[in-house]
């Protein structure tokens, strides 16, 4: 029986291992720890030849005793014989009239059972969570040690103490990530990858050679393949794909889109259920309307098509291979390959118009 607690979250496997390796029918495991303040801990108490032979809890312990250092974590092993044994001789007579699971410890020495003592590799593995300012504590400290495991792997981390990963990340090589960066899920950088600042990176797998700038959202899953760039200030909602060379700038907004190599939609746009070709330029200001109040239609957009600035394509809507739509075009109906689409209202200037003044 393996014996933890789910207020310290940051004990390793192999110290449990390692721990039940000194468990048998004559023994028992104990995981200690040495505090430079032990406050607050049960004393391990030991004889003369050092072997272990209770617990007493702050309460309970002598001004001799509270000098103690090796301190009791709570996480300990014995055979499921044994604890059913000793569980029903635990008494609450102590200073907090309290059953102590850790009486079982003399109850061991009494039964003349060898109580092993293990220690964790450094404190952290079994400190405590009491409240939010140590879960918070615990936290930077488990976000230091992905940190150094990434660094110890060749990545550049700008500043360990400004890096978040919540899942999964696994990187290849000359990878850069720089300031506040969060990583949700599972993500895989390739090699060359260039994070900037503020990012927020989910399900993602990015590509070598990719450049996100600075506070980028990319929600997945999502696909980058080589040589993309995105940002700054983009965000790529689930199922977003860029292909080779695709762009991705500032103040978009993609989902469920499929955008093919050496695309280009710069800034200030929104692409949703959208399929583009090879090489497509986005004017700025660019819409897909994909969503009619009740079902979402596609937008195609083939090879080499132009769009201009501040186009509504209303879907569902074809653009042809290397057509071009006009600047400030409202597009409704498919647009053949090879041709110009412009559906605006003409232009009329009045020469005698006065502007309103205040009385």
């Amino acid at each position: 029986m393996l014996i933890v607690y789910g207020d310290v979250p940051l004990i390793k496997t192999a110290t449990l291992e390692k721990m039940l390796t000194g468990v048998d029918a004559n023994s028992m495991a104990l995981l200690t720890v040495r505090l430079e303040d032990p406050t607050g801990y049960g004393r391990i108490i030991r004889n003369q030849i050092g072997e272990v032979t209770g617990i007493v809890e702050q309460k309970d312990a002598t001004p001799e005793q509270l000098g103690i250092a090796e301190v009791n974590t709570g996480v300990m092993a014995m055979t499921a014989t044994d604890l059913k044994t000793w569980l029903p001789k635990i008494e609450n007579n102590n200073a907090q009239q309290e059953y102590y699971l850790t009486d079982v410890i003399g109850l061991a020495k009494e039964a003349g059972r060898c109580i092993n003592t293990y220690a964790p590799n450094c404190v952290e593995e079994v400190e405590g969570v009491n409240s939010r300012a140590q879960l918070v504590a615990l936290e930077r400290y488990y976000q230091r040690q992905v940190a150094q495991q990434l660094l110890d792997s060749g990545v550049t981390v700008v500043d360990p103490s400004r890096f978040d990963c919540r899942g999964e990340l696994s990187t290849g090589e000359d990878v850069v990530i720089d300031i506040n960066c969060i990583f949700e899920g599972v993500n895989q950088l390739g090699s060359g990858v260039s994070i900037g600042p503020n990012c927020v990176i989910k399900d993602a797998t990015i590509g070598d050679n990719v450049i996100i700038k600075a506070n980028t959202v990319i929600e997945g899953p999502v696909t980058l393949e080589a040589d993309v760039q995105v940002g700054p200030f983009a965000r790529l909602r689930p199922h977003t794909a860029l292909a080779v060379g695709a762009k991705v700038g500032n103040f978009v907004e993609t989902k469920k889109a499929n955008i093919g190599p050496g695309s280009k939609i710069s800034h200030l746009s929104y692409i949703g259920d959208a399929e583009l070709g090879s090489e497509v330029n986005v004017g700025a200001g660019t819409i897909t309307c994909n969503y009619d109040g009740v079902n979402k239609h596609m937008t195609e957009i083939n090879d080499g098509a132009f769009i201009g600035s501040n186009t509504s394509l209303v879907a569902p809507v074809a653009v042809g291979k290397n057509a071009t739509v006009g600047a400030g075009s409202t597009i409704s109906r498919d647009v053949p390959d090879e041709s110009l689409a412009i559906a605006r209202g003409k232009q009329r200037t009045i020469v005698t118009w006065k502007r309103p003044e205040k009385n």
